[in-house]
Formats: C-alpha cells, sequence, structure tokens
C-alpha cells in the first residue's frame, strides 16, 4: 500500500469532472431551449458540489424583482463545515446576462412554460455552472411515448450485440 500525502487525497476527493444531471427532467418536460447559467455559492457550497453531493430533481426556476433564482436544489451540507456551513435547500441567485434574462421572463410568463435545472457542471475555470432550460410538463400520453421509444431503443440494441 502506498503511503499518500494528504495533498493527494484532497485531488481525490474535490473533483473539477463533476458533471450532476437531472434526468428526471427529460422525462418530464419537453425541453424548449438551454441556457448555461453561474450561481451564486457559499464557499462550503462548492466544496460540496466538488464531492459530487447534490440533488437536482425537485429544483425549478423564478424571477423575483428581474433576478433569476433557483429553487429546490439540494446541496448537501460539507462535511467538514463548522458553524458557518451553507443551509442544503436555499435558494440561489442564478447569473445570466441580461438580453439571456429578459428574453427567458418573456417566455416563462407564458402560459405552461417553466425553467427547470438540468445540470450541474464546473468549467474549466473552476466555476460551478448551472445549465437550464425552458421546458413544457408533458401530458400522460406523451409520457408513454417515450417509454414506448426507449424500449424499443433497448430491444434493437439487444440485437446488434448478439
Amino acid at each position: 500500500m502506498k503511503n499518500r500525502n494528504s495533498s493527494e487525497v484532497k485531488k481525490e476527493r474535490f473533483s473539477n469532472d463533476v458533471n450532476i444531471k437531472n434526468r428526471q427532467a427529460t422525462f418530464q418536460y419537453e425541453l424548449l431551449d438551454k441556457f448555461v447559467a453561474g450561481m451564486v455559492l457559499k464557499g462550503t457550497e462548492i466544496k460540496s458540489i466538488r464531492e459530487g453531493k447534490v440533488n437536482l430533481q425537485d429544483g425549478h426556476c423564478y424571477f423575483n424583482n428581474g433576478e433569476l433564482f433557483v429553487k429546490g436544489i439540494n446541496i448537501t451540507p460539507y462535511d467538514q463545515g463548522t458553524h458557518y456551513n451553507h443551509e442544503a435547500a436555499r435558494e440561489r441567485k442564478l447569473l445570466l446576462k441580461r438580453t439571456e434574462l429578459r428574453r427567458l421572463e418573456t417566455k416563462s410568463e407564458e402560459k405552461g412554460l417553466t425553467m427547470v435545472p438540468l445540470r450541474l457542471f464546473i468549467n474549466d475555470r473552476g466555476y460551478a455552472k448551472l445549465e437550464i432550460a425552458l421546458a413544457r410538463g408533458k401530458k400522460v400520453h406523451d409520457k408513454r411515448q417515450t417509454i414506448k421509444e426507449r424500449d424499443v431503443k433497448r430491444e434493437l440494441n439487444r440485437i446488434k450485440i448478439r
């Protein structure tokens, strides 16, 4: 067994290859338009994100005074955090260009459209980014169609493998 110093262990625990996906979003919603937004985070939040301890399932975006916020994303509190540790399910401000914000705000006011988080990743500069999508909820028959297409694709892959 190799003797490791503490800096090598930290490199394994904190990863820059974070790519957390919300797989339910593509099943629940029809995605119309995608945007990549920065996030306003606290220090312990970015450490938890680098460890991959994030849940995007219940997240949604909304506007408040012309600013875009995301709610329902659960970033697990950092294990070695002190009393300055973050709240797990707090609202976080999203950072987009003003033109993108205006376009999203006008589209989100249309009936039946919502904004959902798709993917949380760390870009090449080390910043946490959230990919959001303007989406329309699928009806039950649309979901059945998605399930049917997935099953057909799975069967075709099985036939090709044999």
